[in-house]
């Protein structure tokens, strides 16, 4: 039986990087990988997955209305696929979760998912909230707050390091809009605004 995996975390936990090494360990043994990522998130460029170390690769650029499971069942038609991989899955909709569980269920190909598991006001993203209940297997990767101690929380800052509180759910970016840190540190911040 296939299973979806959720790997989720704080930013800066390498889970593209861990992404990107999984897709590379299926193609060196000649087995075909699909990734997706979010249309929305063009930092490294439209359909492309980038790490902080630098890795690339190109992957099929999803909106919210994109049906997961056609995609890959049409693909799989022209050729197997062993494995599909899902950048950013924070921002699936819930009803592309359930498709992806398809995709494990009906055409038996594992889903590799890697997202956040919440914003940046603590609360869960709609895609992680569902793939924290559907998902078969879930990992957490593991990163650190400038204390040392685990980071599970996501801070959005300024320009001058100072916390957002209210906001957007979802605003792109990188090390310039976020800080990765424990909870402790993350109220502390959040209500010294």
């Amino acid at each position: 039986m296939s299973k979806v995996y959720f790997y989720y975390s704080a930013m800066n936990a390498g889970k593209s990087t861990v992404l990107l090494q999984s897709s590379y360990n299926y193609q060196e043994r000649g087995m075909r990988t699909m990734m997706f990522m979010p249309a929305l998130d063009t930092r490294a460029g439209y359909g492309r997955i980038q790490s902080r170390i630098g890795l690339t690769s190109d992957a099929n650029p999803l909106q919210a209305t994109d049906n997961i499971l056609e995609q890959v069942r049409v693909a799989h038609a022209e050729k197997p696929v062993a494995c599909v991989l899902i950048d950013e899955a924070q921002f699936l909709t819930p009803m592309q979760v359930r498709q992806v569980t398809d995709v494990a269920d009906e055409l038996r190909i594992p889903v590799l998912c890697y997202g956040l598991r919440t914003d940046f006001q603590g609360r869960l993203f709609p895609g992680s909230a569902e793939l924290l209940a559907v998902a078969d297997n879930l990992i957490e990767l593991k990163t650190i707050c400038h204390c040392g101690r685990k980071a599970t929380m996501n801070l959005r800052v300024t320009e001058d390091g100072k916390a957002v509180t209210v906001g957007a759910q979802v605003e792109i970016g990188g090390n310039d809009r976020y800080v990765a840190m424990c909870r402790r540190h993350f109220k502390e911040a959040f209500s010294a605004k």
